[in-house]
């Protein structure tokens, strides 16, 4: 697997809110998607394909339809084709690719207007045209290929926002928005929430170039944190969505006691946890324990769903 499809399955994995849907969903789907008759969207990555089907569904409730079909051009892998009919003029609307019927040539400010939904904006892209070189090759190398001059400019100016030193070349008939600096790569990665990935790289760049070691090793950390903060408040989704289905007391005891720390201290790592509880209780409860409990709640969640 590539490392490019790598990221490109980490990040359709991440758990998002309604606002940062819709940004990412306007970016794949004004890239990859075409709109004459209904919606269609395709992709090589089958990750991807589940990504999308599951925010046009949870964000609109259309369930698009899914084929698989064999590459074009003798290449090896498959298409995964999904398409529906169903809000067509109102989700363009929606993503701010059509207005009024009139087709968009860049987004309206509104889609990328915080960080959050920047961010949602850029990961959405990078699921639908990016790519980016696995770090032991000899080059770094992250792209993005557009069909027009003023979207390339307007992913351009996004980028930028972080001082990514992003650069615009006309490849063939298409735009291919660029950038080659490790540590800015490294940057993008964090900034669209791919922090295995993060690690991965800079772990690799560490290796190959000792030069700017403490840069290095602040991004490593700070995606580390990041990581912690993002499991804490998926915890507390899991936690709160139990107790408004009031089935909270049904969880075994000692499940129902790192629950309740977790809502305590929302943003401590399962280690730091473990050591408040062994404290706070008296009784000693390791990390993998705490994991272990973690676990069983996220089961329990899931069946609860399920039925």
């Amino acid at each position: 697997m590539s490392f490019t499809s790598t990221v490109k399955n980490e990040v359709s994995k991440l758990s998002t809110i309604d606002s940062e849907n819709i940004s990412e969903l306007s970016a794949i789907i004004r890239t990859i998607g075409t709109y004459r008759d209904g919606i269609r969207i395709v992709t090589e990555n089958a990750s991807v394909a589940r990504r999308v089907f599951g925010l046009v569904k949870d964000t609109y409730d259309v369930h698009p339809s899914v084929s698989v079909r064999k590459g074009y051009n003798f290449k090896k892998g498959f298409l995964y084709v999904l398409e529906f009919h169903q809000k067509k003029e109102l989700i363009l609307t929606d993503l701010s690719i059509l207005d009024y019927g009139i087709y968009l040539d860049v987004p309206k400010s509104y889609m990328v207007d915080d960080e959050d939904l920047l961010r949602a904006y850029l990961r959405g892209l990078f699921l639908a045209v990016g790519s980016i070189n696995d770090p032991k090759t000899s080059r770094y190398h992250l792209e993005f290929l557009v069909d027009s001059k003023k979207y390339a400019e307007f992913i351009q100016k996004c980028l930028n926002r972080y001082d990514l030193n992003s650069k615009v070349l006309k490849r063939d008939n298409k735009y291919m928005i660029y950038v080659k600096e490790a540590e800015k790569i490294g940057d993008f990665l964090r900034i669209i929430k791919a922090y295995d990935a993060v690690m991965y790289y800079e772990d690799i760049r560490i290796y190959r170039d000792h030069k700017n070691m403490t840069n290095r090793l602040n991004n490593c950390e700070q995606a580390n944190v990041d990581k912690i903060i993002q499991t804490g408040m998926e915890q507390l989704k899991e936690i709160e969505f139990l107790e408004e289905k009031g089935v909270f007391d049904l969880l075994d005891e000692k499940v129902k006691i790192v629950a309740t720390y977790r809502k305590k201290y929302p943003e401590v790592s399962l280690n730091e946890l473990s050591e408040i509880i062994s404290v706070e209780t008296g009784t000693k409860i390791t990390k993998s324990g705490i994991h272990h409990r973690f676990r069983k709640l996220k089961e329990f969640v899931n069946r609860i769903k399920k039925d």
